[in-house]
């Protein structure tokens, strides 16, 4: 008798056991590998100080896991290996300021845009050949590989001397240096080193190309319905746009401060 209620109370133990870990398991949340790029200022960059991606990207993914109730796992790299990281499967969700096209959309899938944006030129500031896109033949424009701005050179300018670059930062470069006769690449990125660039360099024209951002997923995920929604609740209750007035100085949606 006395063996039998020793039996009987390691399995109630036991069976607590179980029952105790499945509804931690259960309040854990999921955490997702977010894949974004490694320096597009100011979307994503590394703070050296701190050693931490920071961005407006950044700061949006984290704002938009705290509100699906998922956690995230933030890993930088070069823009080329956010698209085919997306591609493969690799990782769950990225996020780098990447245009939604059609062309993409093959291969990945998209949540709704959440920036929009465009592409524009940069020359020195004392160059007064190049006054628009309508100057560019015959001269070496700079830009991004695998970027929109790419393609857009080589459809739209193909007397254009193209020369790419892996980082964005190394283009801007050879312009200052004179390598390069202008830099096409996105508003945002065109606008803040123009800006924070001893005014040396110049933007010109007008905004081309009119795109926007999406975060991206794997084909078919179950995540883009929920980050979505996120995204939607964002706009809606002044998070999206506190976050958009501390990296671009302005409120996108005209919504009051969620804090």
């Amino acid at each position: 008798m006395v063996k039998r209620k020793g039996y009987l109370f390691i399995l109630v133990i036991a069976l607590s056991a179980l029952l105790l870990a499945g509804c931690n398991s259960g309040d854990a949340a999921e955490e997702y590998t977010v894949a974004t790029d490694n320096n597009f200022v100011p979307f994503e960059f590394l703070n050296e100080d701190t050693g931490e991606m920071e961005g407006f990207d950044i700061d949006l993914i984290k704002a938009v896991a705290d509100e699906a109730g998922f956690k995230v796992n933030i890993e930088s790299m070069k823009f080329d290996g956010v698209v085919s990281g997306m591609q493969s499967g690799r990782f769950d969700i990225g996020i780098a300021g990447m245009t939604i096209t059609e062309e993409r959309k093959e291969t990945i899938d998209f949540s709704d845009p959440y920036y929009d944006a465009g592409l524009m030129i940069a020359v020195n500031k004392d160059n007064n050949e190049i006054k628009s896109e309508d100057d560019l033949a015959g001269k070496k424009v700079g830009t991004r590989s695998g970027t929109t701005s790419e393609a857009y050179i080589k459809e739209n300018h193909p007397d254009a001397e193209l020369v790419t670059f892996p980082g964005i930062v190394e283009a801007y470069m050879d312009l200052e240096s004179g390598r390069l006769d202008a830099v096409m690449y996105d508003v945002p990125n065109v606008q803040y080193y123009v800006s924070n660039d001893s005014a040396k360099l110049k933007t010109v024209g007008d905004i081309l190309q009119g795109e926007k951002y999406g975060i991206a997923f794997p084909k078919d995920s179950d995540l883009v319905e929920d980050v979505n929604k996120a995204l939607e609740t964002l706009k809606e209750n002044g998070t999206y746009d506190d976050i958009y007035e501390k990296w671009f100085g302005e409120r996108k949606y005209g919504t009051e401060s969620s804090e």
